[in-house]
């Protein structure tokens, strides 16, 4: 098969950003390698000038990022999926700090999902009766602009030790009524092997847990990070389930869908939660799109989430009626395991409700009118009430 306009730009980018020279200092690797990536994302607003041709509105949030709030740090991987001339390109304005971002809008909050006062021990958060988040680092090789935790990341020490989390576990332990572990970040998967294989030994060493989830972006962001390496280390801990988020089908490439072809193959379902945002992924087309390409490596689409009212964030959100609006239009056009729910994370902690058009029209004692997604209403009569 000739190689397709998008692989063509993909090539002329990667040579650009990604070239491929003896390292400058012994052991750092080379663009494959995920070291290497990491020391090299650009975290400055030069560093993305070099690459991109930045609007005033982008350098002078980039200038504001560098300064305060959530800061910079965009992968050449990543970097080189951008175009470098359009300030619409939808992984340009995921990454990309616009001074937009300044803005403060009626319902943003700094702590969207209330995970400040639903800390039980440091570093986990219960919201729900038989799972706890864990906080395993600030650190991301992407600092993605609609950021949940945008008031933490980036701005500690990076991976958090056992010792740290001793608390953590003790509270794991003190209550076998918890089953689910979701382990996240920043994103865990930027911590080094070794640390994390021994994070996750220490919960799966607590006889109540059953279940562990790994949030992470990697194999969107960062996908050499997926190393026989990694998965060797992993894989001993089973069940792990690895919650990613590919927002646009431009982030499927040769490299991302080699990184969930490993996890998958090595025995790591793959869950998929997109976040809808405003300009990017807001549309049918891009997400029946992306949800089909999903599909085709293994990957469940799960979750397409209302973008959480994080401070400075209100130009990448959209309303809830266009999410819903959006489902609806997607609701058989899909099969149902590229299908996700449609979810709210409600603001202040109180949990996630899952939104849906209203397809029931009416109902008269027994009968139940339903709309399809033709159009085309339809009855349902209810069985008989036994005596």
């Amino acid at each position: 098969m000739p190689p397709s306009d998008s692989d063509r730009f993909l090539a002329s980018r990667r040579s650009e950003l990604l070239p491929i020279a003896p390292s400058s200092s012994p052991g750092e690797g080379a663009p494959d390698d995920w070291r290497w990536q990491v020391r090299r994302a650009a975290r400055t607003t030069d560093a993305l000038a070099a690459a991109l041709c930045l609007t005033p509105s982008e350098v002078a949030g980039a200038r504001r990022a560098e300064q305060a709030g959530l800061p910079i740090s965009v992968t050449p991987y990543y970097l080189s999926l951008a175009s470098r001339d359009d300030d619409a390109c939808p992984i340009r304005r995921q990454c990309i700090p616009d001074i937009a971002e300044s803005v403060v809008a009626d319902g943003d909050l700094l702590d969207p999902l209330g995970e400040v006062p639903n800390e039980v021990a440091p570093h986990l958060v219960q919201r729900y009766p038989d799972r706890v988040l864990l906080i395993a680092t600030d650190r991301c090789s992407v600092y993605c602009r609609f950021c949940t935790r945008s008031r933490i990341v980036g701005s500690g020490g990076g991976g958090t030790s056992l010792e740290a989390l001793a608390p953590a576990f003790e509270y794991l332990r003190a209550h076998p009524e918890i089953r689910d572990v979701i382990v996240s970040g920043g994103d865990p998967l930027t911590m080094s092997t070794e640390r994390i294989e021994r994070l996750i030994a220490a919960i799966r060493a607590i006889p109540s847990i059953e279940t562990i989830r790994i949030g992470t972006r990697v194999p969107v962001t960062l996908p050499m990070r997926i190393t026989d390496e990694l998965l060797a280390a992993l894989r001993p801990h089973h069940p792990i389930w690895i919650m990613t988020h590919f927002n646009h089908p431009k982030e499927v490439t040769p490299e991302s869908i080699a990184a969930c072809t490993r996890l998958a193959d090595a025995g790591f379902p793959v869950m998929n939660q997109s976040v809808l945002l405003a300009g990017i992924n807001d549309d049918a087309d891009v997400l029946e799109t992306l949800f089909r390409k999903l599909i085709r490596m293994r990957v469940r689409p799960y979750y397409l989430l209302q973008a959480d009212p994080v401070q400075g964030t209100s130009h990448l959100r959209t309303s809830i009626a266009r999410g819903i609006s959006i489902m609806g239009k997607l609701q058989g056009r899909l099969t149902g395991i590229a299908l996700p729910k449609y979810i709210c994370d409600t603001p202040g902690g109180k949990g996630k409700v899952p939104l849906q058009p209203n397809y029931i029209v009416s109902t008269d004692g027994a009968k139940t009118t339903m709309r399809t997604f033709r159009g085309e209403l339809v009855d349902y009569i209810d069985p008989p009430k036994a005596d």
